[in-house]
This record gives structure tokens, sequence and C-alpha cells, in this order.
């Protein structure tokens, strides 16, 4: 009778090894360590947001799922956010994510806005959030670090928000087009049509409560008119579904101080759409 043989636990755990390893997937079973504690982490440059903004400077990488894995697969070559990441919208209407539209975007090529970008401004803050900020599109120093409004009206922006007793981390900002004009000039109408749709499927992932548009670029936009902005400043007009408010741009508040009264009465409309304590001192 031939002697039986018997293969130890040992060979088993070796044959599975081997075959991880065939897979590509060794560093899946040899490092253990958190995922935080491998990538690094991104600090905006306003110590006021509660928590740190996710850098958008190429269309993410897709992400293929893992067979009996059920954490969210890590995208190692991003920075991770400790708050609530922009990507994981449940797309209420469309079934879409934002990670999905920001894959969709690409490195895009559709205007002639990509010529002179450096890099494409896609959107930061809170996916879950219920207020969202609609602006004209990125300056120089958003072109530079790949985030909306982190320049001076940026933080006249943030201020702003502050004032309403939220953080940047608990909205979500985003522009009409996602690549700075040059010069800073408003962006012109081919690149508003080529760019705007991934705006429009931004707030249908994001579903938020109000929508803040900020200058006539922005308002004009989603109302789809040449009115001037003064016309509905400061008024509630329906956006496909979604209550949104159209004020005056942050910038034209640096060269207008004056008109920070009307914003801030804008504001204060929104924060009793959201529920929120209405303060009586006005934004700074």
């Amino acid at each position: 009778m031939p002697e039986r043989t018997e293969i130890t636990i040992q060979e088993k755990l070796n044959a599975r090894l081997r075959f991880y390893e065939d897979l590509g997937l060794g560093p899946f079973y040899r490092d253990r360590r958190s995922p935080q504690k491998q990538l690094s982490t991104f600090s905006a440059e306003s110590s006021s947001a509660s928590t740190e903004e996710l850098i958008l400077p190429k269309a993410a990488p897709k992400v293929t799922s893992t067979p009996n894995v059920t954490s969210r697969p890590v995208v190692s070559v991003l920075p991770v956010a400790t708050g609530p990441s922009p990507f994981e919208g449940s797309g209420k209407v469309t079934g879409e994510t934002l990670l999905k539209i920001r894959e969709d975007l690409g490195e895009c090529t559709r205007c002639k806005l990509h010529k002179t970008r450096n890099k494409i401004v896609f959107g930061d803050g809170s996916a879950k959030a219920q207020l969202v900020f609609v602006g004209e599109g990125p300056g120089a120093d958003e072109d530079a670090q790949g985030l909306p409004f982190v320049g001076r009206a940026g933080k006249l922006l943030t201020q702003m928000i502050e004032a309403m007793g939220l953080q940047r981390g608990d909205v979500y900002i985003c522009n009409v087009v996602k690549c700075r004009p040059p010069g800073n000039r408003q962006p012109e109408k081919d690149e508003v049509d080529a760019c705007s749709p991934y705006l429009f499927r931004q707030l249908d992932a994001l579903q938020p409560k109000a929508i803040v548009c900020l200058g006539a670029t922005a308002a004009q936009t989603l109302l789809q008119t040449n009115r001037s902005i003064s016309q509905f400043r400061g008024q509630w007009l329906d956006f496909r579904g979604f209550k949104m408010m159209p004020t005056y741009h942050p910038a034209y508040l640096l060269r207008n101080p004056a008109a920070k009264s009307d914003v801030w009465k804008d504001l204060q409309k929104v924060m009793a759409e959201l529920g929120l304590e209405v303060k009586r001192n006005k934004a700074k």
C-alpha cells in the first residue's frame, strides 16, 4: 500500500502566499500598517478649516475592487483627508459619485483653457454637505494648488463660512470652470459650455439643501440667463429642484467692502434655511 503524503498547514500557507505574489499582491499580506500612516496628508493654507482638504491635481486612478475585502480601497497616490472624503457622495438621484465624475473629467482637453492651466481645480469639501458654494473659476493661487478659493478671495470666503457657524470642511466648494482662464478673465461661452455639465453632475451627486452662487457667472450659468446679478441677488431661486441663493463674489467684496452687509443678509437667509442660528453681527 503506497505511503500517504500529508500536506502541512505551513505548506498550504506557503502555497497561498506564492499565489498572492503571482497576482502582484505581495504588500497586501505583508504590510499591516494603517493606510492613514502610510500616506501623507495635505494641510490647507487656511488653519481655520476643521478638516484637511483633498488635493485633486490629476484625475484619480480607477480603483478596482478586491474580492472579500469590505473596506474602501485607498488610492495611494492621493493624500488622505482626516474628515469625510469628497469621494464618498451617495449620488441620491443619479447613482454616481464625485470620484466617477472626476474620472470622467480626466486630464480634460475639452476647451482651450487646458493649454494654459497648471492644475485642474475640481472641488473641495464634504460630500455630505448641505451647502454648496459655486464660484466662477480658479485664479492663480487655485491653479497652483489645485484647490478652489485659496487666495485672498478664498480667505474671505472662509471667514464668511465661519461667520455662519460652519467650517470649510462642512461645505463643498467648486467652480463653473475647472481650469484658470488666462489673466483671470471671465470664462467664455464655449468654455462654460464644455465644463458646466460636470458642475451639474457634481450638484446632482451632492444633493445639497442649498446652493450659494458667488458672482454673476455662476448664477447666470445655473439660471441660463444674461440678467445682471443685481436684479436677483438675495432671492431664493430654483435650480433643477435645488434652492439657490445668488450673491456677490468675495473678489467683488474685496473691491467694494460696503457690499459685505448685503452678502451677510443673503447668508442669513441661507442659515435660516439650513436651521443654523442666525447671528446678529455681520461678517467682517
